[in-house]
C-alpha cells in the first residue's frame, strides 16, 4: 500500500483523479492550460458540477464543463466527464461505460475514469483507454469493500508529458489522507478543485476561490 500524499507530492501532473474507500470518495481536477484552470466545483442537488470561474474567458467548454458527481438511486457516481450523465441515465454503471470511450483530445486521448460507490460498501472503478489501433480498451475493477483507512486510486495520467502518458495497471491501493492533506499534496501550479465525501459529509476546495 502506498502513501497517497507522498504519491501526489511526487507527481506534478496526474491530471484528474478518483479515490474510493470505505464510505469515502475523493475527486480532483488539475490543468495546464488557462481554459482548464478556469474552473470551480459547485454543489448541486445530487452532487457537483464544474463551472467556469470567468465565463467570458471560456475557449471551449466541451470537455471541461460537466457533472463529476451524481447520485443514482442510493449509489454515488463519480467520473471525469459527461459520462456521469450517461451512467445515471442508463441506470447501470457498466452499461453506461460500455457506450462511451476515451476523450477526443488527440494526441493525449485522455482516458475516461469513473467510479460507483454502493450503500453496502462495495464499489467499482473503470477506465476507458485509447489503443494504438484506435479502438477503446474498457477496464473494470470491482471491489467488495475496503478496510478502514484504505482507498483505491485511479488517475488519467501517470505523469506530466507531451503527449500525456495514460494511467496503466490496476487502481493503486493507498492510505486515505484527510481532505486538507490531499489538497495540500496536489501540485500548487496545476491543481484546480477537489471534492471530498466522507460518510456523507461533503467538502469542496477551489483554488480560484482562494482555497
Amino acid at each position: 500500500m502506498q502513501d497517497l500524499v507522498e504519491l501526489l507530492k511526487q507527481n506534478a501532473y496526474p491530471g484528474r483523479g478518483i479515490v474510493v474507500g470505505r464510505g469515502c470518495v475523493y475527486y480532483f481536477i488539475m490543468g495546464r492550460s488557462f481554459n482548464s484552470r478556469n474552473r470551480i466545483f459547485v454543489e448541486t442537488d445530487d452532487g457537483i458540477r464544474t463551472e467556469a470561474h470567468q465565463p467570458e474567458l471560456v475557449e471551449d467548454p466541451s470537455l471541461i464543463i460537466y457533472h463529476p458527481v451524481r447520485t443514482m438511486g442510493d449509489a454515488l457516481v463519480v467520473t471525469n466527464g459527461d459520462q456521469t450523465d450517461t451512467i445515471v441515465e442508463a441506470g447501470d454503471f457498466r452499461r453506461g461505460c460500455m457506450t462511451r470511450e476515451f476523450e477526443p483530445d488527440a494526441p493525449n486521448f485522455t482516458p475516461r475514469i469513473s467510479a460507483i460507490l454502493n450503500t453496502d460498501g462495495s464499489f467499482e472503478l473503470s477506465i476507458l483507454k485509447h489503443q494504438e489501433n484506435g479502438r477503446c480498451l474498457r477496464e473494470f475493477f470491482c471491489y467488495e469493500g475496503a478496510d478502514e483507512g484504505v482507498g483505491y486510486f485511479l488517475s488519467t495520467y501517470v505523469a506530466d508529458g507531451d503527449p500525456l502518458p495514460t494511467f496503466v495497471g490496476e487502481p493503486i491501493e493507498v492510505t486515505l489522507p484527510t481532505p486538507d492533506e490531499l489538497w495540500s499534496a496536489l501540485n500548487e501550479d496545476n491543481k484546480i478543485s477537489l471534492y471530498c465525501n466522507r460518510g456523507g459529509k461533503v467538502t469542496i476546495f477551489n483554488k480560484n476561490l482562494g482555497d
